[in-house]
């Protein structure tokens, strides 16, 4: 597969997926209608199909004007959700091929960002909207510590090569976050170097992968001495478990 990133907003990527010699696009969590449809006509594309992670508007956005000009087009979205569109629901169990595609998807349910979250999985490609970002995860805005820590932990027993494809590029300031974490993690200090340069090239540090992500972001670090013990300092509180030292973590992060 071919996998292309079309940047919507401020910091939003729009991920398309093609096939080599095909004039079929899959594209994931169009929230901007208008730049998917310019990178579609600049490759002499037809738009095949839309894979949704979940339900907010710089997500879905641009969902019904894309099915405006490309009716054919079939759309995935979460099972558990409510979306002003027609679409197949999808969860976690199920394995979707989207038109224009050969390859196969997984469903993942990762509920914590949102309850209705889902992420595709094809091969080591994993497209994870809000819930997994580069050094660092989603905001809990309708689930639990609890819920995110468990989807979390699901994406931690992938094969450490899958390939991290998320909805935004905050990886700078989550970078800076995970430094006061840990300021002296090496890996996390040569991620820093490697962010920087790409962000200076204008280039995107996604995708990343999970192998990467298990060395340098704190959210999946949780189980670390390192972690546990800075996430105690900054909430003067002992915990007890890696819930816990999760939740002080995303805490500590949205006031950070």
């Amino acid at each position: 597969m071919q996998i292309l990133h079309i940047p919507a907003f401020n910091d939003n990527y729009i991920w398309l997926i093609k096939e080599p010699d095909s004039s079929a696009c899959v594209v994931v969590d169009p929230g901007d209608a208008e730049v998917v449809k310019q990178r579609l006509n600049d490759m002499d594309c037809r738009l095949s199909a839309i894979l949704i992670t979940h339900h907010h508007a710089d997500h879905i956005g641009g969902v019904t004007a894309l099915l405006s000009s490309y009716p054919q087009a079939k759309v995935y979205g979460p099972k558990h959700g409510s979306y002003p569109f027609p679409h197949q629901g999808v969860a976690e169990g199920e394995q979707i091929t989207p038109e224009g595609l050969s390859h196969q998807f997984e469903l993942i349910d990762v509920p914590g960002h949102t309850l209705d979250h889902v992420a595709y999985l094809s091969g080591q490609q994993l497209f994870i909207g809000d819930t997994l970002f580069a050094a660092g995860c989603g905001r809990l805005f309708e689930g639990s510590a609890e819920q995110m820590h468990h989807s979390l932990s699901k994406l931690k027993a992938l094969e450490p090569s899958t390939q991290i494809y998320s909805a935004h590029e905050y990886t700078q300031a989550n970078v800076q976050f995970a430094l006061a974490v840990e300021p002296e993690n090496q890996a996390l200090l040569a991620y820093q170097k490697q962010v920087s340069k790409l962000r200076q090239s204008g280039l995107p540090t996604l995708p990343s992968s999970l192998e990467q992500q298990l060395a340098v972001n704190p959210f999946l670090r949780c189980d670390k001495a390192s972690v546990k013990a800075a996430v105690e300092i900054h909430s003067s509180q002992p915990l007890n478990n890696e819930i816990a030292v999760f939740a002080g973590l995303r805490s500590w992060k949205d006031s950070f």
